[in-house]
């Protein structure tokens, strides 16, 4: 089972996220509202996929400054990291700051997010038994 972990996002959009993932992957899902709880949940059980807020909800701190933070920290840099935001400029940012392209929350349920996702939450073997079934 694959394990993300969602980091500043209001009860509502975590409910969402918890949501989508959990219809469409095997996963468990973990959430932090800070930096300081975002690294210490990940030192203490590896993750898969890291989903960002733009702007952390507890704090209002940015959610770049986090994905600035895991990309520096090499026993964390080679987990995908990706930022939430409807907003293309903040995307840019990201990957600039060593994200994996990330999507808006508007665009959750959209069939090019969940293949997005596929790409960090489904083994290779099962992407392919689940594109033979189609």
């Amino acid at each position: 089972m694959r394990r993300v972990l969602l980091v500043g996002h209001c009860a509502a959009d975590t409910a969402s996220l918890q949501r989508i993932l959990g219809t469409h992957f095997s996963v468990r899902v973990d959430s932090a509202a800070t930096l300081g709880e975002t690294l210490a949940i990940a030192r203490q059980t590896p993750v898969d996929l890291v989903l960002v807020n733009r702007i952390l909800d507890q704090d209002g701190s940015l959610g770049l400054d986090v994905i600035r933070e895991w990309v520096s920290t090499s026993e964390l840099a080679a987990t995908p990291v990706m930022l939430i935001s409807n907003f293309e400029s903040a995307q840019q940012e990201a990957i600039a700051a060593g994200a994996r392209p990330g999507f808006g929350k508007q665009r959750l349920h959209a069939p090019e997010t969940l293949e997005l996702l596929r790409l960090f939450l489904e083994s290779p073997s099962s992407r392919t038994d689940s594109r033979s079934a189609e």
